[in-house]
């Protein structure tokens, strides 16, 4: 579609998907990845969607790519083996099932781990990929990092002769307690690779040439072991070696770093009071200011010309497309792509709200009305615990957790900004580490008591839902809510902080979090963690719950919810148990997707809506 507006020119019609599609230098060719070839390889066409051929036959396939700036190199991601498998040990035994494990980190979020990304530079020929260099070659670490990088932890230099590269070059027990990874520079002409973010302890990542290729901006934390320490903006200078940190001023954190044509600003997206918006900062001084403001979420920043392209969302609309003016921040939509599906759905009202809580402060709670909300009649709500525990709670979209869906069965929606929520400043953000148990909890009461005193919200018919940190809440709650609700859903919860310790692939996080293992009894607040786990109040549970997990969920087992759903049924409390052995942290297959819901919206309307 052109940047200037007008109607998208849809270009493919398989019946597999296409992905990281990029335009070729001239604009009359785009590059993609399809697995029609029965791998992901790379293709290109024209720009009108005819002449696909595919380019490559790269043996373990391609997961990312980008060409270089002059277009001689391409540089790309794929797959190598980590590890040894039984077969290896034992060539007499290749049917064997069993994992001989000598280190942690053996799975990671959803995988057995048993394959690392590497980087790969390569020239791209008629017959195919030829000179294929491993970056890489003979180390046993991941770049980008699982389980979320992608191409923008890597990065071409403007002349093309460097590649710089996101790497935390560690293993096992090591890797799982560390968060400090670095920015390496790899010379293609000697091969060699300097640490250009040496000393920097925690994550370093996502590095950005600028446009005359002397510096490289990039995203730091400051502390190892700490992956919701705040996300700073940094700029490397290739000439002198040095870094400056250039977000000083800014109590947030910042992400989708993209330099101005000239060099002069930087633009990214940040978060003050929850919502992620636009920023610029002045490369010579420092300078930062906001360029867009409103109730809503920005994901994803371009240049394009003039004008910056981003993705803008909300708690009652999708992602859409919109042009951003970098002079004064005004916004113009690019793309109306659920314009039809959208007028099918009656409208809903969010409602931004500051509630005090136990210690006088103002927490932004979100409250979503249903349709056609009059106040003169009565409403049962339901409480949304977040998960992370550290994260935004902004204007999110979701396909799972929506809160526009939950509103439109007819329930009030309440989403605090409890302790712990980023966008907020980092020390209300940092508050919840090693206080599990203590105010965020006391947050989420106050949220709920302030809309239960509402004439329009039904005390009697309140409900909780949460996932992740959000689920633990849920199983906190559960045990400590004085009857104040009716029915409990969890999903992909931490019923048992002790088990979880243990359970977990990503130590640093619990260590940082929970503040170390359960058996340091020196250590109160490391004591007041564990002594709070929800488990040990299953005795007060009184409310019927639901318990959803996957089984492939490595990052909170399944056994978490087994535990939780026994507990209760031994307790002789209507519950049950949502299981699905191929799904992980999330329940993304579609028909998988739609049980999920008709199973969460049957059990609240079970208990909070009165019989007809």
């Amino acid at each position: 579609m052109p940047v200037a507006g007008g109607e998208a020119k849809r270009l493919t019609r398989t019946a597999l998907s296409e992905n990281e599609a990029t335009w070729s230098t001239d604009g009359k060719q785009i590059y993609f990845l399809s697995s029609e070839s029965g791998s992901s390889q790379l293709w290109r066409m024209n720009a009108d969607g005819k002449k696909r051929k595919r380019l490559t036959d790269y043996e373990g396939g391609i997961d990312t790519y980008a060409f270089s700036p002059d277009g001689s190199k391409l540089l790309f991601v794929s797959q190598v083996p980590y590890g040894k498998r039984v077969k290896d040990i034992y060539p007499d035994l290749p049917l064997s099932s069993g994992k001989v494990i000598d280190d942690v980190m053996y799975k990671h979020w959803d995988e057995w781990v048993e394959t690392v990304p590497h980087p790969f530079v390569a020239d791209l020929t008629a017959k195919g990929l030829e000179n294929v260099k491993d970056i890489l070659e003979g180390e046993p670490y991941e770049s980008p990092m699982k389980p979320w990088g992608g191409i923008e932890q890597l990065a071409w230099s403007p002349d093309s002769k460097t590649v710089a590269y996101t790497c935390r070059k560690k293993t096992g027990l090591e890797y799982s307690v560390s968060t400090n990874s670095d920015i390496y520079l790899y010379d293609l002409a000697s091969s060699t690779t300097k640490n250009l973010t040496e000393g920097m302890m925690g994550y370093d990542q996502n590095p950005v040439f600028s446009p005359d290729g002397r510096y490289i901006a990039f995203e730091s934390m400051a502390r190892d072991g700490y992956e919701a320490d705040m996300n700073r903006l940094f700029i490397h200078d290739l000439t002198t070696g040095t870094n400056r940190f250039l977000s000083e001023q800014l109590d947030a954190d910042v992400s989708n770093i993209c330099w101005s044509a000239d060099g002069a600003t930087l633009f990214f997206l940040s978060s003050e009071e929850a919502v992620i918006q636009l920023y610029k900062a002045d490369f010579a001084t420092g300078a930062i200011q906001p360029l867009t403001n409103g109730q809503f979420d920005l994901d994803g920043l371009a240049l394009v010309g003039d004008q910056l392209i981003t993705y803008r969302h909300s708690m009652e609309r999708p992602n859409e497309l919109y042009r951003v003016n970098q002079a004064d921040g005004s916004m113009t939509a690019l793309t109306d792509e659920n314009k039809e599906l959208m007028a099918q759905l009656k409208p809903v009202t969010v409602e931004r709200r500051f509630i005090k809580t136990t210690d006088n402060q103002q927490m932004l709670t979100w409250v979503v009305y249903p349709p056609d909300f009059d106040p003169a009649k009565t409403y049962p709500a339901i409480l949304y615990c977040s998960g992370g525990p550290q994260g935004n709670i902004g204007q999110f979209w979701s396909y799972r957790w929506n809160l526009r869906l939950m509103a439109s069965q007819g329930y009030i929606i309440v989403a605090p900004n409890r302790r712990g929520a980023s966008g907020l400043g980092q020390a209300w953000k940092e508050q919840i580490s090693r206080d599990y148990n203590g105010q965020n909890m006391k947050d989420y009461l106050s949220a709920i008591d302030a809309l239960a005193a509402e004439p329009y919200v039904d005390e009697n018919r309140l409900g909780c839902v949460g996932a992740s940190y959000g689920g633990f809440s849920v199983y906190w709650l559960a045990g400590h809510h004085e009857k104040r609700f009716k029915a409990f859903i969890s999903h992909s919860g931490i019923f048992n902080t002790e088990a979880q310790y243990l359970e977990t692939e990503e130590l640093w996080f619990a260590n940082f979090d929970m503040g170390g293992p359960y058996w340091n009894v020196s250590d109160p607040a490391i004591q007041r963690t564990f002594a709070g786990s929800p488990h040990k109040f299953v005795q007060n549970w009184d409310t019927p719950i639901l318990c959803i997990h996957g089984e492939k969920d490595y990052r909170i087992l399944a056994s978490q919810g087994m535990q939780a759903f026994n507990a209760a049924k031994i307790m002789g409390l209507p519950a049950e148990l949502l299981l699905y052995p191929d799904e992980n942290h999330w329940i993304t297959k579609p028909q998988n997707s739609i049980l999920w819901q008709r199973r969460f919206f049957n059990w609240l309307d079970r208990w909070l809506k009165p019989a007809e």
